[in-house]
């Protein structure tokens, strides 16, 4: 009789792999303060610039303008769109697929210092990156100490 050595953690790691098959990657999701939905979630940098404004990058290979959509509502901020299989490759002549298609869409709350009706979007070589600036009074000023 050959004596099996038991490895737990590769187990575990194939049942890993098992529910992720069957349910989805979940472990893509987010759960911080941002929501998300649709059918596959763009990644997304943010980061503040010198001047203070805010700077969303969203990664959007192989979506064309047109087909996203930016909208701010109620203090909330809206990116979502539509990411379309090409049409030059039949399905059968597919070995793997691992790039997910479909709608997309990711939901920010904007902070009350943000100048709403100031937001700017620029899309290039896959990349949107939206500005929101910072409203003149919400700005850090420098205040002179005066001394008697």
């Amino acid at each position: 009789m050959n004596i099996v050595r038991f490895d737990p953690f590769r187990e575990m790691s194939a049942l890993h792999e098992r529910v992720n098959r069957a349910f989805g990657d979940v472990s893509r999701r987010y759960d911080d303060d941002l929501t998300a939905r649709g059918s596959w979630v763009p990644s997304v940098d943010i980061y503040q610039t010198d001047n203070h404004a805010l700077v969303l990058k969203v990664e959007l290979p192989d979506v064309v303008r047109e087909d996203i959509d930016l909208r701010v509502e109620n203090d909330t901020l809206t990116i979502s769109g539509q990411k379309h299989r090409g049409t030059t490759v039949r399905e059968d002549q597919y070995h793997r697929i691992e790039r997910t298609f479909g709608s997309f869409s990711r939901t920010f709350t904007l902070p009350p210092t943000v100048d709403a009706g100031k937001i700017g979007a620029e899309y290039k070589n896959g990349v949107l990156s939206v500005t929101l600036p910072v409203r003149e009074d919400a700005r850090p000023r420098q205040i002179q100490v005066t001394v008697n």
